[in-house]
């Protein structure tokens, strides 16, 4: 027997939420159409939209909706414990970003700090990784990436690389780190070239390098106290 249930796929692409949200994105989509991206289908009796709809008016919008249990959203009739589940955790996944705080991350006031973040991460690795913490205006790091695996050279470090991330995170400094697999942290000559090469890339676009550590075995070495920075 063929399925009747009523898809996104059955309405005209214009007023499909899915190519909404590609087109225009999420802030142009009504709470329920963007429900109904959750649901993902409706029911022999209604489409989609309008199940999404009703589970919004079942719980007078989305305050009370947050609060809702398994059991109360199952209570809707075209509403399954999978789709349930899927409701509550996109809710769950809100709620927890929501309470985010800037506080919390973990904040560089010196060198060690910055050592302490990846040596153990970083002091046992066979091969090179050159490694970037994307700083906001007090410190706080945002992100961190690896820009690339393998031995360190100027050519391989490219600036646009660092800078990329750093400009997508909105940051107002990075901390520029690589270990050395041997446990020797004393810089090389490609090292010391590496780093004034991105200070001052970052001088032209206005984002601090605000030091280069080489981790080692249990130890490190700031360039910035060597006087390279």
């Amino acid at each position: 027997m063929q399925d009747e249930t009523l898809m996104i796929r059955d309405f005209p692409e214009s007023e499909r939420p899915r190519e909404r949200f590609e087109q225009s994105g999420p802030a142009s989509l009504s709470n329920h159409e963007l429900l109904a991206i959750l649901l993902r289908t409706g029911t022999k009796e209604e489409s989609v939209l309008q199940l999404s709809n009703r589970l919004l008016t079942n719980f007078e919008g989305l305050r009370l909706l947050k609060e809702a249990t398994l059991d109360e959203i199952t209570a809707i009739k075209g509403i399954g414990k999978a789709k349930a589940i899927q409701v509550l955790a996109a809710v769950e996944i809100g709620r927890r970003i929501s309470n985010l705080s800037y506080d919390d991350r973990y904040i560089i006031r010196s060198p060690e700090d910055g050592a302490n973040y990846v040596m153990n991460d970083m002091r046992f690795l066979a091969q090179e990784h050159f490694v970037c913490l994307y700083l906001n205006t007090k410190n706080q790091v945002l992100h961190k990436k690896t820009v690339f695996i393998g031995s360190l050279n100027a050519s391989i470090v490219h600036p646009r690389e660092v800078f990329k991330e750093a400009l997508r995170r909105s940051s107002a400094s990075v901390i520029c780190l690589h270990n050395h697999p041997s446990g020797d942290p004393t810089p090389s000559r490609e090292d010391i070239e590496v780093t004034k090469r991105l200070v001052e890339a970052g001088k032209i676009i206005g984002i601090e390098i605000l030091d280069h550590l080489i981790i080692g075995e249990n130890k490190f070495v700031s360039l910035k106290e060597k006087g390279y920075l």
